[in-house]
């Protein structure tokens, strides 16, 4: 457990530096205004958004968008129609006969239906009331809905009534929303000003963006004071900054490790068209026997980074693999590559009469070569296999 917590704290060192540039460089409307940094200034958003006559001009796109989300979430195959409400905000629940007041974020109402949202950063009630909300939203015999709108669903957070509650959180909606409007050639031509905001809005909540011991929290405060964000230190209340930056990480972060994977996956796709097209008739034009019979790329998990050269018996298969694949491999090959590059593909031979590789080679072929493409001459793979396939 203290080796992970101590591979963590590298990780976060390693990459505050990049990040702390990458946000301080970054224009940002909210950021600069630090709006959304209070959850009413977010329902003021989400309310206009929600209005079908408000000056975003989609109509109500964004309402539909929003209640399609709350049907998939609510139990039993119900379902809400999808337009027709009107938006109020900050509406009392409690009912005349209680003395108490308990505020609603935003009430959604149509003629047959109303949805009551509590808006907050996590997915938790609070402290106000689930049955209050659901009784307020079934006045006059309504269908009711009570929903959490969040920026992150934490199931345990939700007591009192409140996991009964449909979670919806602000980069399900946004990313729907965004969607919708790159799709909208004419409506991004007529409101530019609008598309402007709903950008910077997509991009703050949706794409956006530990602790450290020892000699790491000295690292990780030199970090923090080179790249222009020491300033965070002086942030009062500490525990909003502390969240506020952690939150940025991470939605950098899950970004990185999105677009990481996707990346990924376009190499393999390249690697195994060049495979198809060229690599294997370069090998076969090279030898008489132990030719390449079918290009595959079956694996799953670690191991599916890989794009395979399948050769008949008795000669062995041959493979080509990169990133996560080339790690695992190299962790548990005979003889490992010493001090790897894994921004370059790496060749591997199958062992005899077994799944597992008894050989593994660095190639100098880098992955962006391969998503640019390379030419029929290039003939560095072919030589990397057939080494590797006499060795």
């Amino acid at each position: 457990m203290l080796e992970v917590a101590r591979s963590l704290d590298r990780m976060v060192t390693a990459l505050v530096p990049s990040l702390s540039r990458s946000l301080a460089e970054q224009f940002n409307v909210f950021r600069v205004m630090h709006h959304g940094t209070h959850e009413k200034q977010l329902s003021n958003v989400f309310a206009w958004l929600l209005n079908s006559q408000g000056t975003h001009g989609l109509g109500d796109t964004f309402q539909q968008i929003f209640v399609e989300q709350v049907n998939q979430g609510l139990a039993g195959g119900e379902r809400l129609p999808t337009r027709g409400y009107e938006v109020v905000q900050e509406v009392d629940t409690s009912g005349s006969e209680d003395g108490e007041r308990d505020i609603a974020d935003i009430v959604l109402t149509s003629e047959r239906a109303s949805i009551v949202v509590e808006n907050y950063e996590w997915s938790d009630g609070q402290g106000h009331g689930y049955e209050r909300y659901l009784a307020h939203g079934a006045a006059g015999g309504r269908q009711s809905a009570v929903v959490l709108l969040c920026v992150r669903h934490v199931s345990h957070l939700q007591t009192d009534g409140w996991e009964k509650a449909v979670v919806v959180t602000y980069a399900e909606l946004l990313e729907s929303l965004h969607t919708h409007v790159a799709g909208d050639v004419r409506w991004r031509r007529t409101h530019p000003r609008q598309d402007f905001f709903i950008s910077e809005l997509v991009e703050h909540f949706t794409e956006g963006p530990g602790v450290v011991s020892g000699e790491d929290q000295i690292r990780f405060i030199e970090a923090m004071c080179a790249t222009g964000e020491s300033a965070r230190y002086g942030h009062l209340p500490h525990a909003s900054a502390a969240q506020q930056f952690a939150d940025l990480v991470a939605l950098h972060a899950k970004r990185q490790f999105e677009e990481g994977r996707k990346t990924l996956a376009e190499v393999k796709r390249a690697l195994r068209h060049y495979a198809e097209d060229t690599l294997a008739a370069q090998i076969n034009e090279s030898i008489s026997t132990g030719q390449v019979s079918a290009v595959k790329a079956p694996f799953l998990g670690q191991w599916e980074w890989c794009v395979a050269l399948v050769r008949p018996d008795p000669d062995r298969n041959l493979h080509l693999e990169f990133g996560p694949t080339a790690v695992a491999q190299n962790e548990v090959v005979v003889e490992p590559v010493t001090h790897p590059d894994y921004s370059k593909i790496f060749v591997s031979r199958q062992a005899a009469g077994s799944e597992g590789i008894d050989r593994l080679r660095q190639t100098d072929v880098g992955l962006q070569e391969v998503l640019n493409g390379l030419s029929d001459g290039d003939l560095r793979l072919r030589n990397a296999l057939l080494a590797i396939a006499a060795s």
